[in-house]
């Protein structure tokens, strides 16, 4: 029976076939290999230490880089509670000021305070000054 090429619809010629199914057997083979190699009942042998040594490198960078990723950002997630936590008290202090100035600033206070500095409130309204001009 024939195999059937998914994308145009077409049986493969046999040659095709069997350059699929040798580069496969190739692929199993490699696999096997390797895994018998690693997996063997021998030491692990210096020429595959060797041969995966870049490989092992770059996984400890990688870890490496995982970790520092990590206490970046935890790093920072801290400071920014820290700073969430200061504009709260800072908030709480501006409050605490503006409502405190509104206090002193009504006229009663003004008028306390200027009563120690022998001013007196005055009692009967201003009077408006009105500048007369001859015409000449």
């Amino acid at each position: 029976m024939a195999k059937r090429n998914t994308i145009k619809q077409k049986e493969l010629s046999e040659e095709v076939q069997e350059e699929m199914s040798d580069a496969l057997e190739e692929k199993v083979e490699e696999t096997q290999d390797f895994l018998k190699t690693f997996f063997s009942q021998k030491k692990i042998s210096s020429l595959l230490v060797a041969r995966n040594l870049p490989f092992v490198a770059f996984l400890a960078l990688l870890g490496l880089l995982y970790i520092s990723n990590r206490h970046l950002a935890e790093n920072t997630v801290r400071r920014i509670d820290k700073l969430g936590r200061e504009v709260k008290e800072l908030g709480w202090d501006y409050k605490s000021l503006n409502a405190e100035l509104m206090k002193l600033t009504t006229q009663t206070e003004i008028a306390k305070r200027a009563d120690t500095l022998g001013l007196k409130e005055r009692t009967e309204p201003p009077i408006k000054l009105e500048v007369v001009r001859e015409v000449k």
